[in-house]
C-alpha cells in the first residue's frame, strides 16, 4: 500500500474573527491519509540554500472545479489523486520528506528526504459552491477549505514534526470541487508550483510526467568566503532569537484562534484602466522602453499605498516584488528546477518622490529593480543572507506578486479543467495581483488594509 488510511466522523467548524464567532457550515471530513512514494526511494539529505530558508513559511491555496461531466464518484476522484501523488513523490520525493537541522552547518535546515510522505483530506459539504461567495479572491469562507490540514496548537509545532505539504480535496453538495493545499514555501517557489501542477494534472488524466524536476540546489550555495558587494536594501537582518525548529510564520488560518484584524479588499482595475495608464505613461515620456502591464500597475500600487498607509514624507519606502532569476544566474540553472528562484526586486525612494514626481519616474524605479539583478548581484545577495541570516525587507515596506502571471488557470485535470485558483490569506503587508474575471481580463488587486486606508489607496490607484 502507498497510502494510510485513517476515518473521522463529521463535524461542524467554528471560526474566531475579531473576537466573534460564527458559524462556517457543515463539513464531513471523509478520511485523512497519508501518500506516500509509489516505490522506494533513495535516503539522503538535501541541501536548501539561502533563498529557500528566507520563506519557511507555510502558505494556502485553492484551485476550483466544475462538476465532472462524466458519471464520476468521489470516491474515483480521490483515487485519481492519491494515485497520481504517489507516483509523483517517486520524482518529487523532497516533498515527502521533513526539515531537520543540518549534519554539516549550525542553524539551518535541510530536508531529510525520508518518504515519510504528505497528509491528503478528503472531504464533503452540503453546501453548493455558489454559497460560498467570491471564489477568485481571498474570501474568509473559502478557509474552510484547509482546516483539516491543521492541527490544534500548529503554532507551537516544531517544524520538523510537519509534513512539507498537504491537500484537501473537497467536493460541495452541487458537485464542484475544490483542491486546497498547504505547503511549506521553502520547498517550492511559484513557478516550481505551477510546474508540479502541470505534472500533477497529467498523472491524473493518466499521462505521463510532462516537466521532469530538477531540486538540486547547489548552484545556489553561498561563495567561501562571502563576497558581499551591494548594499541589499531587499533584505532585512533577522531578529528572530527563537528556537530554530519553532514555526516562525504560518498562514494566519487555525480554528480558535482570531483572524487579522483587517478586512481584505479587492479594486478591480478593467483592461480599459490599464490601457489607460500606459496611455499617459508614453504621452508623458515616449523614451521610456518596453513598458509592461506589471510596470505600470506596480508603479501605481506602490505610490497609492505609501500615500493611503500616511508614512511621513522623508520615509523611504521600498516595494519588493518576486523576480525569476533561473536564467539570470551562470550557470543558468536547469529546466525543470524545483526549489526557490524567485528573489526580490526592489523599487525605493521617499514618500515626498512618490508624490511629487511623474508616473515614469515610478515606473523607472520599478524597472531598475529587475534590472539590477545580473549574476554578480544576486551571488552578493545570496552571500548576504549567509552572513546576516535575515529574510525580505521589513521595514517601511511591502511586497507585490503578480500571482496571474503563474497561469495556475488553464490545467486539465482527470475529473476536469482547473477554473480557477486563488490564495486564501493576504497577509498585512502583502498585495497580490490576481486575473480578474474571464469574461472581462483586467486585474484584481487584493490587500489588507484599514477601511480608511483603503479608500484613499482606491482615489489615488484610479487617478490618470
Amino acid at each position: 500500500m502507498y497510502w494510510s488510511r485513517t476515518i473521522f466522523a463529521s463535524c461542524v467548524l467554528e471560526r474566531t474573527q475579531s473576537g466573534t464567532l460564527y458559524e462556517m457550515g457543515r463539513i464531513e471530513l471523509v478520511e485523512k491519509i497519508v501518500i506516500v512514494p509509489e516505490k522506494p526511494t533513495p535516503r539522503k539529505r538535501m541541501f536548501l540554500s539561502n533563498i529557500d530558508l528566507s520563506l519557511v513559511v507555510y502558505q494556502d491555496s485553492v484551485s476550483f472545479f466544475d462538476p465532472p461531466r462524466s458519471q464520476m464518484s468521489f470516491n474515483e476522484i480521490c483515487g485519481k489523486l492519491y494515485t497520481a501523488l504517489s507516483k509523483m513523490l517517486v520524482h518529487y520525493d523532497f516533498m515527502a520528506g521533513q526539515l531537520v537541522p543540518s549534519l554539516e552547518e549550525n542553524h539551518r535546515f535541510e530536508i531529510d528526504c525520508n518518504g515519510a510522505g504528505i497528509v491528503v483530506v478528503a472531504a464533503k459539504t452540503d453546501r453548493k459552491l455558489s454559497e460560498f461567495g467570491v471564489i477568485s479572491a481571498p474570501n474568509p469562507e473559502l478557509r474552510e477549505l484547509v482546516v483539516f490540514l491543521y492541527e490544534e496548537g500548529e503554532q507551537e509545532t516544531d517544524l520538523k514534526e510537519k509534513p512539507l505539504a498537504s491537500l484537501q480535496l473537497t467536493q460541495f453538495g452541487c458537485g464542484s470541487l475544490a483542491l486546497a493545499s498547504h505547503y511549506n514555501h521553502c520547498i517550492l517557489d511559484g513557478i516550481a508550483v505551477r510546474e508540479f501542477e502541470v505534472n500533477l494534472a497529467a498523472l491524473t488524466r493518466g499521462d505521463d510526467l510532462i516537466i521532469v524536476p530538477n531540486a538540486d540546489r547547489k548552484r545556489l550555495r553561498a561563495r567561501n568566503p562571502p563576497k558581499i558587494i551591494h548594499p541589499h536594501f531587499e533584505y532585512s537582518k533577522s531578529t528572530d532569537k527563537q528556537n530554530l525548529f519553532t514555526t516562525r510564520g504560518t498562514s494566519g488560518i487555525n480554528v480558535g484562534q482570531s483572524m487579522a484584524e483587517n478586512q481584505i479588499y479587492v479594486l478591480y482595475l478593467s483592461p480599459q484602466k490599464i490601457a489607460s495608464f500606459k496611455k499617459k505613461t508614453l504621452k508623458d515620456n515616449n523614451n521610456l522602453k518596453n513598458t509592461t502591464t506589471f510596470q505600470v500597475v506596480a508603479a501605481k500600487i506602490w505610490k497609492a499605498r505609501s500615500i493611503a498607509t500616511k508614512m511621513a514624507e522623508d520615509k523611504v519606502s521600498t516595494m519588493l516584488f518576486p523576480v525569476d532569476v533561473r536564467k539570470r544566474v551562470v550557470p543558468e540553472l536547469p529546466d525543470g528546477f524545483a526549489g526557490n528562484a524567485l528573489v526580490p526586486g526592489f523599487a525605493r525612494a521617499t514618500v515626498r518622490e512618490l508624490k511629487e514626481l511623474e508616473d515614469v519616474w515610478h515606473i523607472r524605479k520599478v524597472q531598475e529593480g529587475v534590472e539590477r539583478l545580473d549574476d554578480e548581484y544576486i551571488k552578493s545577495g545570496i552571500d548576504w543572507l549567509e552572513v546576516h541570516r535575515g529574510a525580505p525587507c521589513r521595514d517601511d515596506s511591502f511586497s507585490l506578486v503578480a500571482w496571474w502571471r503563474l497561469g495556475l488557470e488553464e490545467q486539465l485535470f482527470g475529473w476536469g479543467t482547473l477554473k480557477c485558483a486563488t490564495p486564501l490569506v493576504v497577509k498585512p503587508g502583502l498585495v497580490m495581483l490576481l486575473p480578474g474575471p474571464k469574461d472581462q481580463g483586467g486585474l484584481n488587486v487584493c490587500l489588507d488594509l484599514p477601511e480608511d486606508q483603503m479608500q484613499e489607496f482606491c482615489r489615488i490607484m484610479l487617478e490618470i
